[in-house]
């Protein structure tokens, strides 16, 4: 049967790759972004007992409206702004399914998209998959935004720019400043803007998130994406939402309702219910800046080089001081002689920069993993 292929370079994510890896080799898995250890046991009890009454049937298309009534509480308890609940907000399937769901919502064949590289892997897949033309700008040589880049690569042809703060994989953030920037460069144009906020509880050194809706400029013109999973350490749930102003909305649901219609209804019910105490997510911050400081400060005594991680769970590190090898290569070699998994940070991008050597970390692990990890990696 003759098949041609809508993602010919596309193969098995390296995530998949590094974590079967890891299976493989018995390493210690910091690989893939899940964490080890298990959820509040408040929010698993609220999850039985959604389902023990009886809430396992569909939920509405766009979400539960009390889970919905509680996501608005808290983003106008957060950044002062009240989104409708009924028109402006949908429950997803994980930020992925919303990501996907807003490109294909509004990206026709032909549109331009501006991806800022490294840059999670599903963004440019997705834009091909509807069409569009992936465009990619790099972050600059510290991993920060790069304003003036993204401004040069704006045409008559973007559709769309998608940010991502805190980022994934570099664990640098966009301050206030930059959404500033963002929002000079895309007035008086059509330009959709994505943003990628699922690491929105996980800000260190107390920085504040800084979200487009914080900017009517930007939040008049984007979808922003959040996920349950980052912030309640359930990332097998799959559960996320995504926020837009009625017009981007109505066409995000359009697709949403003929690509998984509705999701998980009982976790829906238990969301709603354990996020009417802000204590909740408000604990996420400080306890993941704890583990990234139990991590960095046990790799001061190895040959790797820590960049700033300023949110998100990764931290990244310069090898280039241990090996001249090839990041997969170097990670692959890793985990089989010295059984910690990583992720290289190539498959981020598009053209990795020359000589870059950079691994990625994921530092949402038990202390003990953590320890464990940090004891082997200092003997490289």
């Amino acid at each position: 049967m003759a098949l041609t292929s809508k993602l010919p370079h596309v193969g098995t994510t390296i995530f998949t790759v590094m974590s079967k890896l890891a299976a493989e080799c018995g390493a210690i898995n910091l690989s893939q972004g899940f964490p080890d250890f298990p959820i509040d046991e408040k929010l698993s009890d609220l999850v039985n007992a959604a389902m023990r009454t009886g809430h396992n049937q569909y939920a509405p298309m766009p979400g539960l409206p009390a889970l919905r009534e509680a996501i608005t509480n808290k983003v106008e308890r957060l950044y002062g702004f009240s989104y409708d609940a009924d028109a402006e907000v949908t429950i997803a399937a994980g930020g992925t399914q919303a990501i996907f769901t807003a490109i294909g919502a509004v990206v026709h064949p032909g549109d331009e998209v501006i991806i800022v590289d490294p840059a999670y892997d599903c963004y440019s897949p997705t834009v091909e998959l509807f069409g569009g033309k992936p465009v990619h700008v790099r972050l600059a040589a510290d991993m920060r935004f790069d304003a003036e880049a993204v401004k040069a690569a704006i045409t008559p042809r973007t559709r769309m720019l998608m940010i991502n703060t805190p980022h994934n994989p570099a664990g640098t953030i966009l301050r206030d400043a930059d959404m500033k920037r963002v929002a000079d460069m895309l007035r008086g144009t059509d330009i959709i803007l994505l943003s990628d906020e699922v690491y929105e509880h996980l800000v260190f050194d107390g920085e504040p998130h800084a979200s487009v809706i914080d900017h009517p400029e930007l939040r008049e013109r984007a979808f922003v994406i959040y996920s349950f999973g980052k912030v309640f350490h359930a990332t097998g749930w799959k559960m996320g939402y995504a926020l837009a102003p009625r017009e981007l909305m109505a066409e995000f649901r359009k697709v949403h309702q003929f690509n998984v219609f509705s999701v998980n209804t009982p976790i829906q019910v238990a969301l709603a219910e354990y996020m009417k105490d802000a204590a909740n997510y408000e604990a996420v911050s400080p306890f993941y800046q704890a583990k990234r400081d139990r991590f960095a400060g046990g790799m001061k005594n190895s040959r790797f080089k820590l960049l700033p991680c300023e949110g998100s769970y990764f931290q990244t590190a310069d090898y280039s001081a241990i090996s001249n090898d090839e990041d997969l290569s170097f990670a692959q070699r890793v985990t089989r002689d010295f059984g910690v998994a990583t992720i290289p940070l190539s498959p981020f991008y598009k053209e990795p920069p020359a000589g870059q050597r950079l691994l990625r970390f994921c530092f949402a692990k038990q202390d003990a993993t953590l320890d464990a990890a940090i004891e082997k990696l200092c003997r490289i």
